[in-house]
């Protein structure tokens, strides 16, 4: 790790370390903000004991963290265009990642503190919307330069559509269980409360198949949790150390010379397929009315007339053709070609996004497609082991602190009454399978708002009432996070600009 200080001065040097613990205190946070998703339904069901409870989920968080893959870790790097990233100073990149993880931080942390479940997602993706935002107005530039919209409003959809799937799911395995499961005593238990089974039967404990699927259900969710927004602090420190140091971070400097010639390989293959569609070319340059200028630093032209868009996509191809040619090691280029790379990369990446997304293109162009960026990308879309482990640990320890406050809320104060076994059970499966989808498909949704709407959704079709009261206060929380986000993190990049590079 010693490499990451090389060349750089003390100042920088610091914030960098800085920067890095913040992510790994943003992480742990996360993890015990978050733990309640995965222990609440089988401590308050009386499954299993608390502590071990939360043991079990830190450890399955870790291995979520370590198996779960990067795909949504480079939703979130790619949340932010590349030049903003690639082209500022090693300090103004250090102070825009800085505001957002203080932002994140003092927002996750009042939120826990209230004992409200938020998402950690909606607040990280809106410190990026204020981040950038205060940029357009500092610089005086179009919001489309320094900010990739359209993932944004991506990712966005899909933290709104997945609660709404959660209460839905759960709801309708309620409805079936209550409708195809309680024609016996026997049957009729899992539809019980720990606090009514002790009357009854004179113990608080699910029936054994019941248990066995809510233990097995909240390992789901805490290895889901671990490989979704675990990769969302692999992300952030890859989106920290591609802006401070470029010269180690920009490319895979350890991909082999299989994987940088199936790279180029994709860009002959892509070059052949754009010859035989110029019609898709022309179509997206008709839709696409904002043009990202590459600056002179990067490309040795002149850039007023060099764009990354689809006008320049097989002069894009042809520069990184031969960056590309006869390369054995990422390594005998020069830093600033490393960078070049990157970019040409990744502006063939987004016009490959905005192919597939045209009407009149086949399902097979798409998967052809697809299948080319990810060979493009594959030797920039990466993280080394070590930030895979460090993040692994920071979420697993934080899932094993601080859980009590969210998950007091989630499991006595959305219902009316006790949560019943079968009503845990449903929103275990659901969160588990929801999250796990969206981690395999590379969005980032919200843990905590698919869990509570889960939840309350069981509850709601179980016919057991809900408190309103509490279900307006996390809902109110919900939609204060953007703003609220928005604001502060803006705020604070404005100040620490003024008080550190004036």
């Amino acid at each position: 790790m010693l490499h990451l200080f090389t060349g750089m001065n003390i100042n920088t040097a610091l914030l960098l370390i800085l920067a890095l613990i913040f992510v790994l205190c943003y992480e742990a946070i996360n993890g015990f903000h978050d733990t309640a998703n995965a222990v609440v339904t089988v401590i308050y069901t009386r499954t299993m004991r608390a502590q071990l409870a939360v043991i079990m989920s830190g450890i399955f968080n870790f291995f979520g963290v370590l198996l779960g893959g990067l795909s949504v870790a480079y939703t979130i790097v790619h949340l932010l265009p590349t030049d903003l990233l690639l082209n500022v100073g090693s300090s103004h990149g250090l102070i825009m990642i800085f505001s957002m993880l203080l932002t994140a931080i003092i927002w996750n942390l009042s939120t826990w503190y209230l004992g409200l479940p938020t998402s950690s997602s909606h607040t990280l993706i809106s410190t990026i919307i204020g981040i950038a935002l205060t940029n357009t107005i500092r610089t005086n530039t179009s919001l489309f330069n320094v900010l990739n919209i359209s993932r944004i409003i991506n990712v966005f959809s899909s933290l709104i559509i997945s609660p709404i799937i959660g209460l839905v799911i759960s709801g309708g395995l309620i409805f079936i269980l209550r409708h195809c499961y309680s024609n016996n005593k026997k049957q009729a238990r899992i539809h019980m409360t720990p606090f009514n089974r002790k009357k009854i039967d004179g113990k608080k404990k699910p029936p054994f198949w019941t248990r066995v699927i809510l233990v097995i259900s909240a390992m789901g969710v805490s290895y889901s949790h671990g490989s979704n927004d675990g990769q969302k602090g692999i992300g952030l420190i890859m989106l920290v150390l591609i802006s401070v140091a470029p010269a180690g971070f920009v490319v895979n400097i350890h991909s082999s010379n299989y994987e940088i010639t199936r790279t180029h390989d994709a860009i002959i293959n892509l070059e052949n397929y754009y010859k035989q569609h110029k019609n898709f070319l022309e179509d997206i340059n008709q839709l696409n009315k904002y043009s990202k200028l590459i600056s002179t630093n990067i490309y040795p032209m002149d850039y007023k007339r060099f764009h990354c868009n689809s006008i320049n996509a097989f002069n894009t191809i042809k520069q990184t053709k031969i960056l590309l040619n006869h390369l054995q090691n990422y390594s005998e280029l020069s830093v600033n070609k490393r960078i070049q790379i990157r970019y040409l990369l990744l502006c063939m990446a987004d016009t490959i996004d905005k192919v597939v997304k045209l009407p009149n293109i086949s399902i097979d162009d798409k998967s052809l497609l697809n299948k080319l960026k990810k060979d493009l990308l594959s030797t920039i879309e990466y993280a080394p082991l070590w930030i895979i482990i460090t993040v692994a640990l920071a979420i697993g320890i934080g899932t094993m602190i601080g859980w009590r406050r969210v998950a007091a809320t989630i499991g006595n104060k959305i219902g009316k009454k006790g949560m019943t076994y079968a009503q845990g059970m449903s929103a275990q499966i659901t969160a588990a399978l929801s999250i796990g989808i969206a981690s395999y498909t590379g969005m980032p949704v919200s843990t905590t708002h698919i869990l509570s709407s889960s939840v309350a959704g069981a509850m709601l079709v179980d016919g057991k009432g809900l408190h309103w009261r509490t279900i307006k206060n996390i809902l109110m929380a919900w939609i204060l996070t953007i703003p609220i986000c928005v604001l502060l993190s803006g705020l604070v990049y404005w100040i620490m600009l003024k008080l550190l590079l004036i």
